[in-house]
């Protein structure tokens, strides 16, 4: 086959990807249009290869498998996932990005393989996954097995804690983790923050009115100790 009849496949994995690394940088994802046309452009170029890059050596007693090269396109992709993964106190960050590469890896191959209408349809349903499903499970009720955090910032030496994990408990919030910590920049180490995550399909926000109507405390967030005090 021609070179040249190959490289509107490659303009094709270079269109398709550069669509998808465009939604990804408008939403100020980790990797956005040039890490996700590089994938994609470079999985197509891979797979061309691995169809029509050894034609020279066929003959008697030459076995060629161009599957091979395709198998290592997925296992060589799950490095770069990897590193777009991190964990930071216990979240998981990063997960859509990742997958997010690994399809668009399959989108360049399948454009590669003179898959024209199966490229164009993983794009189509990525649009559709981060378009129409993530805000269809926004409006999902909230599981009672998910968690939150609350930090309350309150008066040391009075008995405080008690009453907070009681008002929790009266909202219907279960009390999965309380982690304490003073902050250096307390006068006179006066002032306590507890992060709190809790569990329980009340509301939060009613939640954090009533932990902010306790005497002796000072402040109520949403969010982890840990954050408030960077």
């Amino acid at each position: 086959m021609n070179e040249w009849d190959l490289i509107w496949r490659l303009g094709l994995a270079l269109v398709l990807s550069a669509a998808i690394g465009l939604d990804r940088e408008l939403r100020q994802k980790s990797a956005g249009l040039r890490t996700y046309t590089l994938v994609g452009l470079g999985s197509a170029l891979f797979m061309l290869i691995s169809k029509y890059g050894f034609f020279d050596v066929a003959g008697p007693g030459v076995s060629l498998d161009p599957s091979r090269v395709a198998a290592q396109i997925v296992s060589g992709i799950g490095f770069i996932g990897a590193g777009l993964i991190f964990v930071r106190r216990d979240a998981v960050r990063g997960l859509t990005t990742a997958a997010g590469v690994w399809l668009v890896a399959a989108v360049g191959a399948a454009a590669g393989a003179s898959m024209t209408v199966v490229a164009i349809a993983g794009t189509v349903a990525y649009f559709v996954t981060v378009h129409v499903l993530a805000p269809l499970s926004q409006r999902l009720p909230s599981s009672p097995y998910a968690p939150s955090a609350v930090c309350v910032i309150y008066e040391d030496g009075r008995g405080i804690l008690r009453k907070v994990l009681a008002t929790c408990t009266s909202r219907d919030f279960k009390v999965a983790d309380v982690s304490v910590r003073r902050g250096e920049s307390q006068a006179a180490g006066r002032e306590v923050a507890v992060s709190l995550e809790v569990h329980g399909r009340g509301a939060l926000t009613a939640l954090a009115a009533d932990l902010n109507e306790i005497d002796g405390v000072h402040a109520v967030h949403a969010g982890d100790v840990n954050e408030i005090f960077e």
